[in-house]
């Protein structure tokens, strides 16, 4: 199965080439699910490396990182589910939470299983969808945690080759 809109191509945030990162979100989002979303990080002891510009800080309370004036750099918070499989959030802001992946990270069923599992943990915490759509197809997702169903879905017909 081929997740649709998933190709390579040059990924200016990436810094990799080549690679084009999925972006994920939780929509209609507030500080308090930013902050939600940090203290289940901090609960299950996922490692994880706050950044601001070139700077690495001890991780803040949500409302320390949120709202960013429009002109200024989004700090970072690289978060490793495991040692091979990284998740990136940006606090660009507190009215949606994003975050990037690496589909090469995500190969194999295990590592599937894994980010899928993230997914469920942060929708459940929030009692809101997970949405991960292609880079730059924002508001077109593919796969995502259903609330209703409780569980992540494919919300878009897969590709066959």
């Amino acid at each position: 199965m081929i997740v649709p809109g998933f190709t390579s191509g040059c990924s200016p945030r990436c810094g990799c080439p080549g690679e084009s990162l999925p972006e994920a979100s939780v929509p209609d989002a507030s500080g308090h699910n930013w902050q939600d979303v940090l203290d289940l990080i901090m609960e299950k002891d996922w490692k994880c490396q706050y950044s601001d510009g070139e700077r690495v800080l001890p991780l803040p309370r949500a409302e320390a990182a949120l709202p960013r004036p429009a002109d200024t750099e989004c700090p970072s918070l690289r978060v490793w589910l495991r040692a091979d499989v990284l998740a990136i959030f940006r606090f660009c802001s507190d009215e949606e939470i994003d975050f990037d992946v690496d589909l090469h990270e995500l190969q194999g069923q295990e590592r599937l299983e894994l980010f899928c599992g993230f997914l469920r943990e942060i929708g459940r915490r929030l009692g809101k969808p997970v949405l991960m759509h292609p880079e730059g197809a924002h508001g077109h997702p593919v796969l995502g945690f259903d609330v209703e169903a409780d569980r992540v879905v494919l919300l878009a017909e897969p590709l066959v080759r």
